[in-house]
């Protein structure tokens, strides 16, 4: 199956990464997700330190999930199936609905075009995962009921007024600015910065039902794949002690 994630490593720390499903508005299939869980997994454990992500062109940054294939949604969530200490920038044009707007909502800093509208119309389709409740927690509480319950849109100039995004660009700018900040960013001491992160999704912000959901999944299926229950179960086959490695 082709690949609907790409992803560029630069040498000075940056990564991107493009939701690269254009004809379908950079819907997230069950695929999608997938495959960014898995790309987010190898960026974490390299050497690179900050991630940009954004979707290809410039009409949406992600019309959220794939009716045709619905995914997990919490499996490519920022602090949940993702699971990096590593800062995340979404760079958004266009339209940013549903599950998109959970990506963004979960990322560290956001950088937008004036052409950004952010949507979550789950509540007129009768559809939710549920993660979307923790935009009460980082916009004002009003304006994020208004939001998830009527389903409005925040244009570009109300999601930065709003504190939702932090900087707000020309139409086509969105990715030069996120990748000047992202390069700012891995000019930081990187610790610090992981630190930082941390201490702001464990001891500060609060985590709602889906977001806990989401982490108990995640933690239960890395040790269903792991090296160790392979090596456990045949150990037992075998009548053997086993030998873990931890991974």
């Amino acid at each position: 199956m082709a690949g609907d994630v790409k992803v560029e490593h630069f040498d000075d720390g940056v990564s991107l990464f493009v939701i690269d499903r254009e004809a379908k508005r950079n819907a997230i299939s069950a695929h999608t997700a997938l495959e960014l869980q898995q790309h987010f997994q190898e960026f974490d454990a390299s050497s690179q330190r900050v991630a940009v992500v954004t979707g290809a062109g410039t009409a949406s940054f992600s019309a959220g999930a794939d009716v045709n294939d619905v995914p997990e949604f919490w499996r490519c969530t920022p602090t949940v199936g993702i699971r990096t200490e590593k800062p995340i920038i979404s760079a958004v044009s266009g339209w940013c609905v549903g599950g998109g707007v959970v990506f963004v909502m979960m990322s560290d800093l956001v950088v937008a075009s004036e052409s950004a509208r952010f949507s979550y119309p789950e509540a007129k389709l009768g559809l939710a995962q549920g993660m979307i409740a923790g935009l009460a927690a980082r916009i004002p509480h009003k304006v994020a009921m208004e939001v998830m319950l009527l389903g409005r849109v925040l244009d570009a100039q109300r999601a930065y007024q709003v504190g939702f995004v932090n900087e707000l660009t020309p139409e086509g700018k969105h990715l030069d600015k996120a990748l000047e900040m992202a390069r700012e960013l891995a000019g930081m001491a990187p610790l610090v910065v992981k630190m930082l992160k941390r201490f702001v999704n464990d001891g500060v912000l609060p985590k709602g039902p889906s977001q806990h959901f989401g982490a108990v999944r995640n933690e239960i299926e890395l040790i269903a794949q792991s090296e160790d229950l392979k090596e456990g179960f045949d150990a037992w086959r075998n009548k053997r002690t086993p030998r873990f490695v931890g991974r």
